[in-house]
């Protein structure tokens, strides 16, 4: 149940009847007054009472998971969609079947339907929301490949005294490796190149 229509002596008591209804905080809640209360004949004969329609308010939460529902269901794939909100972030996780075709080569279709979602819940709203999109756990293992692999890379620049060029990164997987050598004292690392062709250099210091 997202809205309801209900009837009270004065306004307020209708949008409190609609909130014990909805069972959620007033503050979350859409208000139309579609009748007014007017007092009958004598204050008594013919009165009519208040009417209001409740909804609740979509959150970004709720477009988010409404946006990906969609999606899915127009791709069909049988995806389930599970949301969770921590302070500024939306953390979304998908499960289902074939999830590597959700993932896409070293996660490039899943970072580009966090990119929607994160256009599409921001769009609208003066509170931005970072969006993290993920499954099966793919984030934290390709953060720990990444991280292997930084370090061994610093490695072998350190021993061959050669810098090494890795293959083109999003921002994402840039700032891993970026933060994993951060305090390496032997090498450094910046970018170069532009996306989507930007990539990490592991020189000596």
């Amino acid at each position: 149940m997202r809205s309801v229509e209900t009837t009270g002596n004065t306004i307020e008591e209708a949008i409190l009847l609609a909130v014990a209804q909805l069972g959620v905080s007033r503050d979350r809640l859409d208000i139309e007054v579609v009748e007014e209360p007017e007092k009958g004949v004598l204050g008594i004969f013919g009165r009519k009472k208040a009417i209001v329609k409740a909804s609740i308010k979509r959150t970004q939460s709720d477009i988010a998971k409404d946006f990906l529902e969609g999606m899915f269901e127009k791709m069909g794939l049988d995806v389930a969609v599970f949301v969770r909100e921590d302070g500024d972030t939306i953390v979304i996780e998908l499960t289902g079947d074939n999830m590597g075709l959700v993932i896409g080569y070293r996660g490039e279709t899943l970072d580009a339907i966090q990119y929607l979602v994160s256009l599409v819940v921001n769009k609208d709203s003066d509170k931005y929301k970072k969006v993290i999109v993920d499954t099966e756990g793919y984030r934290r293992k390709r953060e720990e490949t990444l991280r292997r692999l930084a370090r061994r890379l610093a490695y072998k620049v350190e021993k061959t005294q050669k810098e090494i060029v890795l293959e083109p990164m999003n921002p994402y997987e840039r700032r891993i490796i970026h933060s994993t050598l951060q305090y390496n004292s032997k090498v450094t690392t910046y970018s170069q190149g532009e996306d989507p062709y930007r990539r990490v250099v592991i020189a000596l210091k």
